[in-house]
């Protein structure tokens, strides 16, 4: 289910990347043994049972991932496919259309993607890892851009499952894009051989930033990209948000920077060229509650009365992309 054999061949073919195929698959065998989800079994049931309906186009282009046959679906065909990508709910990071069935995902990542992308450099050919890769969205698309080999990690398990159904229905495409329930200290310490290292909504979720963005560095060989989003604050350099027990309800959120302030991190790191290249408010509409996730969503974790705030009173939610060279 991993495909362990065939990551291994892509490490093997790279000389910076060659050292870690040695030791991947007990890296892979440690983390699944630090716990089991509750619902492990039900996925992986939901996963196995999956229809065998084979596409033969794919569209990646503008918007959602998507999937499709020239000849339409049944209506019992339909019914029993969106039963089945029911089972795989909430889907947060999409969108995807899957021959009749449209998963609208909370997050529109396509829209992170618009903002992300025409400021990378070239992935054509280049080994990535995207870091935090939820689904996996982000990672088709990179692979879809030309990429040789790309890695996503993120230590949901349900992620996992929910990347192995879309790569189920893309069975007939061969694109290099592979996931692995990994979090960012599982990968091997100064491994200096990725191109380009994507952390796109991570960096808040860490106790010590810092310790983070050296992580990052660490896996990058030199002169490579990172892609950085994140939350940040409006002000000055120096200026950090340390919110109380929770920022827009969520728990794990320990510092927000401001861009100047991050820029300074990034900097002390020993990265180069740091730049911001788009910075923006989350709207209502990027981010929101579906049919395919149906928990509370920003609406839930703002102000009603000023939208400007969060429902504890911390400025919203405002993401920059940083790009910065090892």
């Amino acid at each position: 289910m991993f495909q362990l054999e065939t990551i291994k061949e892509f490490l093997a073919d790279d000389q910076r990347l060659a050292v870690w195929a040695q030791s991947i698959e007990q890296d892979l065998a440690a983390v699944l043994d630090e716990r089991v989800h509750g619902d492990e079994q039900r996925w992986r049931e939901a996963y196995e049972s999956l229809p065998e309906i084979l596409a033969n186009t794919v569209d990646m282009q503008d918007g959602p991932i998507r999937i499709s046959r020239n000849t339409k679906l049944t209506e019992d065909q339909s019914k029993n496919l969106k039963q089945h990508l029911q089972a795989f709910i909430p889907w947060r990071k999409g969108p995807f259309q899957v021959h009749d069935v449209y998963i609208d995902t909370e997050w529109r990542s396509d829209w992170k993607w618009q903002r992300v992308y025409p400021h990378i450099s070239s992935l054509k050919g280049k080994n990535v890892l995207d870091v935090g890769c939820g689904s996996g969205y982000h990672g088709w698309r990179m692979a879809e851009a030309g990429a040789r080999f790309v890695l996503g990690i993120d230590p949901g398990r349900l992620f996992y499952y929910q990347y192995q159904v879309i790569k189920h229905f893309l069975k007939p495409f061969d694109y290099p894009f592979y996931m692995l329930p990994f979090g960012i200290q599982h990968m091997p310490i100064n491994l200096k051989a990725f191109d380009t290292v994507f952390s796109m909504g991570i960096l808040y979720h860490r106790k010590s930033p810092l310790d983070h963005l050296q992580e990052l560095k660490n896996l990058i060989k030199e002169g490579g990209e990172l892609v950085l989003e994140t939350l940040v604050i409006e002000g000055q350099e120096g200026m950090t948000l340390v919110p109380g027990e929770r920022y827009a309800k969520m728990r794990n959120v320990w510092f927000i920077p401001s861009v100047a302030t991050l820029l300074n991190w990034l900097d002390r790191i020993g990265f180069k060229n740091c730049r911001l290249v788009d910075e923006n408010v989350t709207s209502l509409e990027e981010q929101r509650s579906t049919d395919w996730m149906r928990f509370e969503s920003l609406k839930d974790f703002l102000d009603p009365d000023d939208l400007s705030k969060t429902v504890e009173g911390y400025p919203a939610p405002r993401r920059a992309v940083i790009i910065a060279e090892a």
